[in-house]
């Protein structure tokens, strides 16, 4: 007859030990190995294999430990816990340390039973791992059971990416390029959507009809919208063009996609405004269709408000959980290492004599051309104007774009009106701060408007031809110089330019010209999105072995919006001005970001002091938005029709006057004064009701208190950084590692492991790369989260961390596991830290939870460690507070024990060990009780969640270790004063 087991319980088979999990049955058992993750569990058949009850066994009284066994083997033991007890499922098993901050938004979620949120914190803050978080959690606690994120094809990738390796959820891409095959695979009938439970798909390629409404019949119960800002297009009659009508397609799927009430939704943007009210109506219509409707100003519309939306600018959390908070004290203060300021410098050029003479000869071609074309007719004129848009930008950006752009044809001399014209050629000509299409923008636009080519376009091209290299590219040489600068300086700068022909004239310029220790890359939209990725991180990857290295990247705006090069990249040059600032935002947005290890960025903007555009277009555009951003400490957009406004008006007063008109001609233009002046009323208009939201829509929804309570559970439960680093330190010098600390305030260390145990070498190399190891190089373990390749973050969830973690807990376990032993299960220890005999206990809680879910009950068994301590015998146990038993881990020796003295002590107390279950009992009823109003707390707004949850403690309770503290003796003690 077979015996039932309950969850939580413990059994032996397979000679080992097991923990039974809830989806056990009868005649099949379902179990996680003690002190094992979810990747090792099982299924076990009683009727076939032997199966029997177990206890886990008390520690024994030869295998004593130092005075950090205790330590070691409690933060060996919190390491490797991915199931905890507390209201937040996730957090345990996820591969990042989320920020206090981003907590904010996961505390939000959880008070919804729908979960419907616009994050908008501002650019580097984190809003990929507050969805990451939010998602994991859903997924966890059974409230979500597929996810769909929505992105624009160049960041598919880096989405994959990111959810892979910090949150462990595997997402399929659906993208134009990989729909087919994954078609292939499909059942009759069966749903893409159905098949694959987690995607990531381009909003481009779904808002197609034919998957728009695949998508929205199998629509997965969560999704994520990134960059939604896209997604949604103002009511206004005058926009028009592709870039609007993209977004009406994008809005219009998310309209139906939200009209499901059930439906979990997230909208990430850090530009929710962009200067248009009805716009962030429209946006927050898709997160709750009466959210459009509420009246703002009113302090019961902003708290609904508040209950959906968090908007955060990096003031406001660069220093969070502090007094200024509301905190009785900065015992929770937590600093976010943003970079603490950019410097900026405009850096002018002039042009050679020679480029000099080409640009006034095209600046004079492309008057005559405009003028001839405005007596043709206005789909003439419009053709025209885009082709001398491209002439000039190009002309302006390197003779290898001007030669290229000389020799092609226009995008818009296939257009059929002028309607039509503009829509083809402002993609191309134009910088767009909304068109999220950076697919294809890289390429030289063309300003021949016919399949032959204008003979004086001809003799122009071939002019620019020669005017390749330094001697008479001033740009240029100028470039050189001041990557030069950059590069002594220990900088490794990111090059932006507008034109694929001008990154590749770079690349073959500055090879070889800026020291043998620099490694140049070029990385433009002739790319797909995953090998623009593979070529950056291949260039760190190369350059990551030696100090002196460095590495400049080439690149293009096919990398200026949602790739992350923090990690590799500490300074901007813009090579090409472009005629949106919130362009250059986005590009320097790409490395002054959290997780950036320099305090201070730099940003070049180089311009032609003498060429007639970029001057003016500094002087009236860049600027203001400059002035606007340091008022308000973030950026405002630009909207297109302003930026576009500026610069037609730079071009045509251009070719009226060449590159030698004044200032004041530019605003003497007939009709251009008002047009400036209504510029400056729409921008300092849209920078005042910015200002005024995020004041009127500031956070308020969770009080840092709440936020600061439950950070305390998460650290009190999992451990915090400081523990993470002690414990890797102390347990790789007793593995034999050779350990080297600069003690440099960084927090940085690097180890070589060639001397550790066989085990935990393989380990290492199973996360770190066996190359690392076999050669035995130096690791580098970071406190900071932005880790290259073959480095570790010194975070409890790094998979480094976790191999040393694992091979400490195992040793420790097994007493006859060989080579050193970092942690024992017992210790006596003669200290002046106690004043009586007291006795740390280090226990293993095991607990059933039952947690109700929109989908129904889920049956868990969760972990959690506790530091018990009492002085006196066992019999007459004294019971300390928790901060008294872990003031002991602290605890050093000030005398030697003798080692029959120490035998004898932890003998005795183990004998008395079942005299204390009574208690160990109770506590972890206690422990269960605060377990329960935790959960309650986190979701206290939702009621049906809450009825149904129940916590019960799983005994016996495991005793992992037994530590006796010794007073040292008063003899002892005059004898050291002596």
């Amino acid at each position: 007859m077979s015996l039932t087991y309950t969850a939580g319980s413990l059994v032996a088979a397979r000679g080992r030990e097991w923990v039974v999990l809830p989806e056990s049955a009868p005649d099949m058992l379902v179990l996680r190995p003690l002190g094992g993750s979810d990747d090792d569990i099982a299924a076990v058949f009683p009727a076939f294999e032997e199966v029997r009850p177990a206890e886990f066994a008390a520690p024994g009284p030869d295998d004593l430990g130092d005075q950090r066994a205790a330590g070691l083997l409690r933060t060996a033991l919190r390491i490797g816990f991915r199931s905890g007890a507390g209201p937040f499922r996730s957090l345990a098993s996820i591969a990042v340390e989320p920020r206090a901050y981003q907590l904010v938004p996961l505390l939000m979620a959880l008070r919804q039973r729908t979960v419907r949120l616009l994050i908008s914190d501002d650019v580097g803050i984190g809003k990929t791992v507050e969805a990451g978080l939010i998602a994991k959690e859903l997924l966890a606690q059974g409230e979500a059971s597929r996810l769909a994120v929505l992105c624009s094809p160049a960041l598919a990738e880096q989405w994959q990416a990111e959810l892979r390796e910090k949150f462990g959820i595997d997402a399929e891409l659906v993208l134009a390029s990989t729909v087919s095959r994954l078609e292939r695979g499909l059942e009759l009938g069966q749903s893409l959507f159905d098949r694959h439970p987690f995607t990531i798909i381009s909003t481009d390629f779904i808002k197609s009809t034919r998957h728009r409404e695949d998508f929205v019949r199998h629509c997965p119960d969560l999704v994520i919208v990134d960059e939604a800002h896209t997604c949604v297009a103002a009511d206004d009659p005058a926009q028009n063009g592709s870039s609007a009508a993209a977004n009406q397609l994008r809005y219009e799927l998310l309209r139906r996609v939200s009209a499901d009430a059930d439906r979990h939704l997230l909208l990430l943007t850090a530009t929710p405004h962009s200067g248009k009210e009805s716009a962030f109506r429209n946006l927050l219509g898709l997160v709750r269709p009466e959210l459009a409707t509420l009246d703002l100003d009113s302090p019961a519309g902003r708290a609904k408000l508040a209950e959906h939306f968090v908007a955060r600018k990096r003031a406001d959390v660069r220093e969070y959980l502090t007094k200024e908070d509301g905190l009785a004290d900065d015992s929770l203060a937590e600093r976010t290492a943003f970079p603490s300021d950019r410097w900026t410098k405009d850096e002018p050029y002039k042009l050679t004599p020679a480029y000099r003479a080409l640009l006034d000869d095209a600046i004079a071609y492309a008057k005559d051309r405009v003028r001839e074309a405005g007596e043709q007719g206005r789909r003439e004129a419009r053709i025209a104007w885009w082709s001398v848009i491209a002439l000039l930008r190009s002309m302006v950006s390197s003779p290898a774009a001007a030669a290229q752009t000389l020799k092609t044809r226009s995008e818009s001399a296939a257009a059929r009106t002028a309607r039509e014209a503009d829509v083809l050629g402002a993609p191309v000509a134009a910088d767009s701060a909304e068109n999220d299409r950076m697919e294809g923008m890289d390429v030289a636009p063309g300003a021949a408007e016919s399949e032959d080519t204008d003979s004086r376009l001809r003799e122009l091209a071939e002019r620019a031809e020669e005017l390749f290299g330094p001697a008479e590219d001033a740009k240029l040489k100028a470039l050189t110089r001041h990557l030069k600068a950059l590069l002594a300086d220990g900088y490794n700068p990111i090059v932006f330019c507008r034109y694929i022909p001008t990154a590749d004239y770079l690349k073959e310029q500055l090879d070889g010209k800026l020291g043998k220790k620099t490694r140049i890359e070029a990385v433009t939209g002739t790319l797909s999105p995953q090998q623009r990725l593979e070529r950056v991180e291949q260039l760190a990857a190369d350059e990551a072995d030696d100090p002196a290295a460095r590495r400049v990247l080439i690149a293009t705006d096919c990398l200026s919006e949602g790739v992350n090069l923090q990690h590799h990249f500490d300074a901007v040059v813009h090579y090409d001005l472009a005629w949106n600032p919130t362009r250059h935002d986005q590009r320097e947005g790409r490395v002054d970001r959290y997780g950036q290890r320099r305090d201070q960025v730099r940003v070049i903007t180089m311009y032609g002091e003498d060429n007639g555009i970029d001057g003016k277009v500094l002087e009236v555009l860049f600027k203001k938005h400059r002035q606007i951003k340091k008022d308000l400490g973030i950026s405002v957009s630009v909207p297109d029709e302003t930026a576009s406004g500026v610069t037609d008006a730079v071009v045509e007063w251009l070719l009226l006057h060449g590159r030698q008109g004044s200032q004041e001609s530019l605003f003497e233009l007939p009709g251009h004064q008002e047009s400036f002046d209504r510029v400056e009323r729409e921008w300092t208009s849209a920078a005042e009701r910015e200002k005024t939201s995020r004041s009127k829509y500031a956070q308020r929804a969770i009080h840092p208190e709440e936020v600061a309570r439950e950070v305390a559970a998460v650290r009190a439960a999992l451990g915090g950084a400081d523990e993470v680093r002690a414990f890797t330190l102390e347990a790789l010098r007793d593995l034999d590692a050779l350990v080297r600390d600069p003690r440099d305030g960084s927090g940085d260390f690097t180890a070589q492991v060639g001397g550790a145990p066989a085990g935990l070498r393989d380990a290492l190399a199973a996360t770190l790369g066996g190359r690392l190891i076999e050669e035995d190089r130096e690791i580098a373990f970071r406190s900071s989260p932005a880790i290259g390749r073959g480095e570790a973050a010194l975070v409890r969830t790094d998979p480094a961390i976790g191999a040393i973690a694992s091979y400490v807990l195992d040793s420790a376990l097994d007493a006859n596991t060989h080579g050193p032993r970092p942690a024992r299960r017992c210790g006596v220890v003669t200290t002046d830290a106690v004043g009586i005999r007291t006795t740390l206990l280090l226990v293993r809680y095991r607990f059933h939870l039952t947690l109700p879910s929109r989908t129904g009950e889920r049956q868990l068994v969760a972990e959690d460690a506790r530091l018990l301590a009492f002085e006196g015998a066992p019999a007459r146990a004294r019971w300390l507070d928790e901060d008294a038993a872990t003031a002991l881990l602290s605890a050093r020796a000030t005398a030697n024990t003798h080692e029959q003295l120490a035998r004898n002590q932890i003998t005795r107390t183990l004998e008395g060990l079942p005299g204390l279950s009574g208690h160990l009992t109770e506590y972890g009823k206690r422990l269960a009780a605060e377990l329960d109003a935790s959960h309650r707390r986190v979701r206290k707004a939702n009621e049906e969640i809450v009825r149904g949850l129940k916590i019960v403690p799983q005994e016996p309770a495991d005793v992992l270790g037994v530590y006796v503290y010794l007073p040292q003796p008063a003899s002892t003690v005059s004898g050291a004063h002596a």
